[in-house]
């Protein structure tokens, strides 16, 4: 099962995670521990602690907090959906790296998608499942 694409001349491992609808292309590689978002670094890309450590929780798993480089590029949704998408693709990614991650991170749920959507909006109502209001006169 091929989770990740990996750059054998540069040692890159390229993973892609999805969330809601937010799509993150998430790229690691040996180095120090910086983790960009966008162009900008974690802490300035997601002010809310709870985020930074949704995002930190995958390099946590592996134990490869200070030893890897991550760079990210996510579009679409919320912080939230950034956030979870972030999270399964840099999972992916640490999964192509190096194939010993693998328990770690299917133990700790990384690796599944979170398959919740929207509901979409019906016909003849004001929302997914939400009425018109009931007028008497």
């Amino acid at each position: 099962m091929v989770l990740a694409k990996v750059d054998k001349v540069s040692g890159e491992a390229l993973g892609t995670g999805r969330r809601k609808t937010a799509v993150a292309r998430v790229r690691v590689k040996a180095g120090s521990g910086k983790i960009i978002v966008n162009d900008k670094p974690l802490d300035v890309y997601f002010p809310d602690e709870m985020q930074r450590r949704q995002v930190t929780q995958t390099l946590e798993a592996c134990g490869k907090l200070d030893s890897v480089d991550v760079e990210v590029r996510v579009n679409g949704g919320g912080q939230n959906g950034q956030a979870g998408a972030i999270r399964m693709g840099l999972a992916r990614a640490l999964c192509g790296l190096d194939s010993e991650n693998f328990p770690a991170l299917r133990d700790g749920s990384f690796l599944t998608r979170d398959s919740r959507m929207k509901e979409r909006k019906k016909y003849g109502l004001r929302g997914a499942r939400r009425g018109t209001q009931f007028s008497k006169r």
